[in-house]
């Protein structure tokens, strides 16, 4: 967009916004729940939608003038039902983690027994985490994972027969693994839970036929709808044919939950653009494109282990890596790798790996991914480059060690970021990249 209005209006603001765009052109974004939405998505994003206010639901409005917001919201709705084969939609949460706690206010009462993963372990704040609203308000029983990274289905059993839980989550932030929603579903039915499978990461993957779908074993399933979906940053709760059929009212749970319960008017310009995305990802190119992310991800952990490089899981199933660092940095290094990626020009972030020896502030390990990257038109060959500048950064900042006393960690990584900015070879790096991410598509 030429925001010409901005250059005359804002200056300042607009200085920023062209910035992130050369960092964005110029660098390798590699967190993997961040991707590039298409031209027409960010016109919907942007457009004069924004203006409108529909507190309510299609022809159920408290405002008037609402005729076309209407027939789009009526449109993305129809459009997420037949691409994932779900019988009721909710597209007006405002991103997945509100939309996640509108299954809680549906289902559950304060102090309910609910489970999910624990965040340390792979999981999302919002599946019962103690620091979110979720474990604050609901007895929560957190499930793990083994040694090799799949979630340990003995526990999950052993924890539900024990807890009794009206609701289980199903689903991650850092699980490189396919979701395992069968086994889920069995343990669901032997204790009388709803099952809701949080698919954020893997939607884009489920739709284009490279990952389990949900919907056959699942009551809900949610999501958000930016990452491997590639639309903008909202959420969306669907209702599957199970899921009426254990409870007749639970669609009109959900959409209570969401208004009233925790919002007001949706955000119509968000709505039209996940509808037009909705649209793009019903295409046999996003299906091309679903597949690529997979063989990337796993075209990099291959050339990560030949470079030394420790994964959990030894290698990936979907569109993520998690990389365990404790033989390089010893425990709490992920920063430090993070960090000289970002200087070398190769945005990631820190994560805890399974069985954390540090704080979940200063975690062992990274979490990147192939959703961006692909949508810039990345292959294998390309990742394989990748992968040896990756290694190459952590290489060169493996001589840190985080602090074992928690009192000096804080000026240990100061003083780190103050030499990282500097050193040579992770600009040098940094130099190869940016030649590199010139030369690719930036949608």
């Amino acid at each position: 967009m030429a925001l010409t209005h901005l250059k005359k209006s804002d200056p300042q603001l607009l200085k920023y916004i062209q910035e992130e765009a050369i960092r964005q052109k110029e660098g390798l974004e590699m967190i993997p729940s961040e991707n590039y939405t298409s031209a027409a998505v960010r016109e919907c994003n942007g457009s004069i939608l924004t203006n409108k206010y529909s507190e309510g639901y299609p022809h159920k409005r408290y405002y008037g003038g609402n005729e076309y917001i209407d027939e789009i919201e009526d449109l993305a709705r129809e459009r997420a039902k037949k691409l994932f084969g779900v019988e009721h939609v909710n597209v007006q949460p405002y991103s997945g983690s509100p939309a996640n706690f509108a299954v809680y206010v549906a289902l559950c009462q304060a102090g309910d027994s609910v489970m999910g993963l624990s965040l340390t372990e792979g999981g999302h704040l919002t599946h019962g985490w103690s620091a979110s609203a979720t474990g604050k308000y609901f007895n929560t029983a957190l499930y793990g994972v083994k040694k090799d990274g799949h979630v340990d289905i003995d526990q999950v059993w052993k924890l539900a027969k024990e807890h009794k839980p009206k609701l289980i989550w199903m689903g991650a932030t850092a699980y490189m693994f396919e979701y395992e929603f069968d086994k889920f579903a069995d343990i669901a039915d032997s204790v009388g839970a709803y099952l809701a499978a949080d698919i954020a990461h893997v939607a884009g993957l489920v739709v284009a036929g490279v990952h389990m779908s949900p919907v056959p074993y699942a009551h809900i399933v949610t999501t958000t709808t930016h990452k491997t979906l590639r639309g903008p940053r909202g959420g969306m709760i669907m209702v599957t044919k199970r899921g009426l059929e254990k409870d007749p009212e639970l669609a009109k749970k959900i959409d209570q939950a969401v208004f009233p319960g925790l919002q007001g008017g949706p955000h119509d310009h968000q709505t039209a653009a996940i509808a037009t995305a909705l649209l793009e990802a019903s295409t046999p190119e996003f299906k091309k494109y679903g597949a690529q992310i997979v063989k990337n991800a796993k075209a990099l952990a291959e050339e990560l282990k030949k470079n030394g490089i420790k994964l959990v899981g030894n290698g990936t199933e979907n569109h993520l890596l998690l990389l365990d660092l404790t033989n390089v940095f010893g425990p709490g290094g992920g920063a430090f790798a993070s960090d000289a990626m970002g200087v070398a020009g190769i945005t990631v972030n820190k994560n805890t790996i399974p069985q954390e020896p540090m704080s979940p502030f200063y975690p062992s390990g990274v979490r990147l991914g192939t959703p961006a990257l692909t949508s810039r038109g990345v292959k294998e060959k390309d990742m394989k480059k990748i992968g040896k500048w990756i290694a190459e950064a952590i290489e060169a900042v493996s001589d840190f060690k985080m602090p074992t006393e928690k009192e000096l960690r804080k000026d240990y990584l100061a003083n780190f970021r103050n030499e990282v900015v500097k050193n040579k070879k992770l600009l040098a790096i940094h130099k190869e990249v940016k030649n590199f991410a010139r030369t690719l598509y930036l949608p």
